[in-house]
Order: structure tokens, then sequence, then C-alpha cells
């Protein structure tokens, strides 16, 4: 079993945020429908607070993205366990800055609950803020690794079931070790063939428990950052039009980790969701949104062909 991190997330209090290693803001609970995935994984608008449309295209699944913008991932726990999940984005892996690989640490999310990731780790109380940026300003790209940006990856592994080690049980007095005893004083003990002796229970293996980091807390941003929100570190460069989009290393906001024990079921992980993007003129370019009907009509002047007696009438009234 090879290491790997994980993370298991829950409120607590500041002074407790000490201990931390990883981090993402818990949403509560959400409960678990049949048609939906085991992990969901969604992509968050900052600003709005809501899902980034995802469109289907040949099977894969795409969203797109505004340069300047911040976003998150919110990843929600479906099932009766925790899970630990392995995240990338660009190809890194946004605990460790790795080049992503499945066995790499991560994070561990408890059952039925929901949790928002909103930057790379930089420690154990700070993250730098996912925002949308031209590929040259991508963190991927400024740290030589630009062939696999615009793709979001999700790995998930279920957690390991290890059996309770029972207490050590010893056999029972022996009627034979009462009636030696009691012959003690006359003389040595005769033998006996007769009594049956209860062997020990087999006491199972302890598997070996792998120690992962674990995020815990609220996501907020750091007071000594004074950098705008969407304003990715290191300024901001102009983009050509047809450029492809990437994940830029953004302001750093105040994020707290924990660390928890957890051991995959299996090397392999049980699902896995990736999720492409780029900028909405790039996508229609290449035909995963599809054109609108509406998109090489030109306005007319005199669009009606019936006429109406009268004068301008009252727009319907403000709400």
């Amino acid at each position: 079993m090879t290491s790997a991190g994980g993370v298991q997330t829950c409120f607590r209090r500041r002074t407790a945020f000490a201990a931390a290693i990883a981090t993402i803001a818990l949403l509560g609970a959400t409960s678990a429908l049949a048609d939906q995935d085991p992990v969901d994984l969604q992509v968050i608008d900052r600003d709005t607070g809501q899902p980034l449309r995802v469109w289907r295209h040949h099977g894969r699944l795409f969203i797109a993205g505004e340069p300047g913008k911040r976003y998150g991932l919110r990843v929600t726990n479906h099932t009766d366990g925790r899970v630990l999940v392995v995240l990338s984005v660009d190809g890194v892996n946004i605990l460790t800055g790795e080049t992503a690989s499945y066995d790499q640490r991560g994070y561990v999310f408890t059952a039925h609950r929901s949790y928002d990731i909103n930057g790379w780790r930089k420690s154990n109380t700070e993250v730098a803020a996912f925002s949308f940026a031209p590929l040259p300003q991508s963190y991927a790209a400024r740290t030589g690794r630009p062939n696999d940006v615009g793709v979001i990856g999700m790995a998930v592994f279920k957690e390991k079931f290890v059996l309770p080690v029972p207490a050590d049980v010893s056999p029972p007095p022996e009627p034979v070790q009462r009636d030696e005893a009691r012959r003690a004083p006359y003389g040595p003990p005769k033998a006996s063939h007769n009594v049956p002796t209860i062997p020990p229970l087999p006491v199972p293996p302890v598997a070996h428990r792998i120690e992962e980091p674990v995020v815990a807390g609220r996501t907020m941003r750091s007071p000594r950052d004074s950098l705008a929100p969407s304003q990715p570190e290191g300024g901001v460069v102009a983009r050509r039009p047809d450029e492809k989009l990437g994940t830029a290393h953004g302001a750093r906001e105040w994020s707290v980790a924990t660390v928890v024990r957890f051991e995959r079921a299996t090397r392999y992980p049980q699902s896995i969701r990736q999720i492409e993007y780029d900028t909405y003129a790039n996508l229609a370019a290449s035909g995963v949104i599809p054109a609108s009907p509406y998109a090489d009509r030109r306005p007319r002047p005199f669009p009606s062909k019936s006429g109406r007696q009268g004068y301008v009438p009252d727009p319907p009234p403000e709400f």
C-alpha cells in the first residue's frame, strides 16, 4: 500500500486551528439521492456561489471560464463512509504541488457532506486561490508543466475496513488443575488424558495505518493579503483572443487543515472524474458549445410586419 494523503473535514474553533495541515470549507450535510454519483464534483463561481454550467461533448465534460474569475471545487460525498479524494488542476496535485498521480496525498471527506476547496494548499493555514488565467500565467505553465492545462481531475478511494483486535483470550482453568491442587499434599499428581484443552482464539493481524493530512475549518481571505480577489499573483498578463485558459496561483486566503489516519481499500481509485475547461469562445469554436440559432442574426430596424393605432405604451412595472 503506497502512502497517500487524505482529508477529513469538520468545523473547529479558531483556537484549534494550530494543529491543521490542509483545508476546505464545510458547507453542511447533503442527502444522497439514488441517481447521484457516490462522490460528486462541481466547479463553483465564487462571486455568485453557483455551479458553472457543464456541457457534455462526445462523452466528455466541459465548463467555460473567464480570465480573472475565481472559482472553487465543491466535493460532495454521498456515501455512508469516509473517502479519500486526490484532486488535480492542470495535471498538478492541488495539495502537494506535484505532477499529479493517484498514489499521492489528498483530502478525506466524511459521509454525506459537501466541502468547498478554493485554492492550492500553501501551508496548514493558507491556500492560493484558484482563478482562471491565460495559459502563460497558469501555475502549471509557470512551473514548467503546460501540457495538461485545462483539466480538473478527481480520483476517489474508499476506506479499508479493519476488524477490531479482540482482547487476549486465555483458556479457562482446567478441572485437572483443580484436582492436582487437592492432591498436591499427598504426592505427585496423576497424569490425565481425558481433559480437553481450549485453544486461544486466533488474533487477526493489525493492518498498518497510514497517517494522512486532513483539512478542517473555514476558508477566508488572509488579512495580510493586499491583492484583489480576482487578481492572480504576479500581475495581469494580456491574453490573445484564442489563447487556452489555465488556472493561476492566486491571492492567499485563510484555510486550515488537520491530520487524520486513512488507509485505502484498493490500490486504484473506485471512480475518476475529469472536467475540462476553456473560454466560452474557444469551446464554441471547437463545437463543444452548440452555436446559438441567433448567433448570426442581425438586428432589424423594422422587425414587425403589422402596425397599430395609438402611441407608445408604458413598459411593465418594475418589481
